[in-house]
């Protein structure tokens, strides 16, 4: 299986594409790049899927070029606002040869947010978890819930330790991580109660200034 990073976008995005021996490829949250089109040419690529984790601009932005230059289908949840070819609802399973894609719902950041597994192995959180931190709620993200967050959180810490987690945002002190590190490390997944959640949520600037979290 080939995994593929790129990096650039809005904010130090992460688009990801993920292809098998086949030539078959999906990508996932791409950002307007003529690098990464160049790619699939250069590797003979047949992009299939677009996946995009959810639907805020930074994670779209690629949509339109790829499909037109590729006739590829956009996959976004089922209560994302945008128009797209698939809406995925929260287990359901896309299989390509030798690469199993599964789709779990995951609001908090936003309401159509969803993380995407690939072959029970990776997962790419999107903007609900990032390295050593977790993507924001309330001001400019409209639509975001907290409570909604941490049930998310939860769910993806019921997986398996050895899974590796690859963030839509380079955010942390290092690319990419797995749910076992997380659950260890990351202070949002530390806490033992939602109001202890709320709480360091409010008072994250102090927290990273005290620990000195960049």
């Amino acid at each position: 299986m080939i995994l593929k990073k790129f990096r650039g976008g809005y904010d130090r995005n992460f688009c990801y594409l993920v292809a098998n021996p086949e030539k078959e490829a999906i990508i996932i949250d791409p950002f307007d790049s003529k690098e990464i089109f160049d790619f699939l040419e250069k590797n003979d690529l047949n992009l299939l899927y677009i996946i995009n984790t959810h639907s805020h601009f930074d994670h779209v932005q690629g949509n339109k070029m790829l499909v037109e230059r590729t006739k590829a289908k956009i996959i976004m949840n089922e209560y994302s606002p945008l128009n797209c070819d698939v809406k995925a609802k929260d287990s359901e399973i896309l299989n390509l040869k030798r690469i199993k894609v599964k789709f779990i719902y995951t609001p908090g950041h936003i309401k159509d947010g969803m993380c995407i597994l690939i072959n029970d192995k990776i997962l790419f959180t999107g903007d609900l978890l990032f390295v050593g931190k977790i993507g924001g709620t309330g001001g400019r993200f409209k639509g975001s819930d907290p409570e909604e967050q941490w049930k998310s959180l939860q769910k993806i810490m019921l997986l398996d330790d050895k899974i590796k987690v690859y963030p839509g945002h380079n955010y942390g002190n290092k690319e990419s991580s797995t749910i076992g590190n997380e659950r260890k490390t990351n202070p949002f997944l530390l806490c033992r109660a939602y109001e202890e959640f709320v709480n360091l949520k409010e008072n994250w600037y102090i927290y990273k200034k005290k620990y000195k979290i960049k």
